[in-house]
């Protein structure tokens, strides 16, 4: 994962409340805004110029960048030529989002613009379009590809079909950005429809910082965006600090932790021992670490895949030892289990492979 990134709409909100938004997300790092020009109706280019022109403005100045989500229909709308993309430029966007395209060669060129604007490609159909743009020699530092998002409950992509889609992309060396979506009840998106806001359906309703890290645990998502206004202050500053290019877990924790535990659970880093068993992935280098102090036993109850268990007094020089489980176990006074990982999330441990980082969140 390269950035976050937020959304706004301009036609739904002031600009007042806008700015503030944008605002609090730099400061937790957010770095990427989107916006939607497909949406917007009844004004003209000069009213979009100077709309846009003061938003982008501040966002830059919080070294954030600034793409608009457009479609041929809406160059045709407001008189905007493929070929010359100096309305964009004027508003002072850092690129454009094609919802829909041309031919590929149009793309190919668009990406050549004197403007130097970047253009991101719709990453959510499988149907060769992006191979195609990309057979027509376009300048890659300028193209990036962004997936959809799906306000309709039940229409969002499957997870195989977003696998099938990034690795089409990604063999074409191109970014891949995708959406996520808090389910504040007044969250809200460009269109009137309030059933979530997400790339992909099984993550509808699952808290904000999970989708993220289900994400993130594909490897393959360069970019996160939250798609609608506005989550709340702690969902940005929980996926805020989540770690990129790593594997990400959260546990529901069982028992009350002890200061080694809690230590060995967040503070230590973690990586799975190379030899990896099937039915555990074990951080051994905290057994190290926390060799010399205590750890009494608690909780040693039946393990079940997905549970996060230290290892006890009782296991000698093992103690200490941070184990994922993989496969389900019978009881052992010897290893507390910590907690678990929800059940939407467990297939995040498909990612826990030899020698692989991987963090444990609060």
């Amino acid at each position: 994962m390269a950035r976050l990134g937020i959304s706004v709409y301009p036609e739904h909100d002031s600009m007042e409340n806008i700015k503030k938004y944008v605002d609090l997300a730099s400061k937790y790092g957010y770095s990427r805004i989107f916006s939607c020009l497909l949406s917007i109706e009844g004004k003209n280019k000069e009213q979009l110029i100077e709309e846009f022109r003061g938003l982008n403005d501040f966002a830059h100045e919080r070294g954030m960048e600034v793409f608009l989500d457009i479609a041929p229909n809406v160059l045709n709308n407001l008189g905007v030529e493929w070929n010359d993309l100096q309305f964009f430029k004027d508003m002072h966007a850092d690129g454009i989002r094609l919802d829909q395209g041309f031919t590929g060669m149009e793309e190919a060129l668009m990406t050549t613009n004197p403007q130097g604007l970047k253009i991101e490609l719709n990453a959510s159909n499988l149907d060769g379009y992006i191979d195609n743009v990309c057979m027509h020699h376009p300048d890659r530092a300028h193209l990036t590809t962004c997936h959809n998002f799906y306000p309709m409950r039940y229409s969002g992509l499957s997870l195989d079909h977003f696998r099938k889609c990034n690795k089409a992309i990604k063999k074409n060396n191109l970014p891949i950005a995708a959406f996520i979506g808090s389910n504040h009840p007044d969250a809200f998106g460009p269109w009137p429809v309030k059933e979530g806001l997400v790339t992909l359906e099984d993550h509808r309703d699952l808290p904000l910082d999970a989708q993220a890290r289900l994400l993130i645990a594909e490897g393959d998502v360069d970019d996160i965006l939250i798609s609608n206004c506005y989550p709340t202050e702690e969902e940005l500053a929980a996926v805020a600090k989540l770690q990129p290019g790593i594997l990400n877990l959260k546990p529901v924790l069982e028992k009350e932790l002890t200061e080694v535990e809690r230590k060995i659970l967040y503070e230590h880093p973690h990586f799975v021992r190379g030899d990896m068993s099937e039915y555990s992935a074990r951080s051994t280098m905290p057994r190290v670490t926390f060799a010399k102090e205590s750890i009494a036993p608690a909780n040693n109850r039946e393990i079940k895949r997905g549970d996060l268990v230290i290892f006890n007094d009782g296991y000698g020089r093992y103690k200490g030892e941070l184990h994922v489980v993989l496969k389900d176990m019978p009881a052992d006074d010897r290893k507390n289990v910590i907690g678990h990982i929800p059940p939407e999330e467990l297939h995040l441990l498909d990612a826990l492979k030899p020698w692989a980082p991987f963090k444990i969140v609060e």
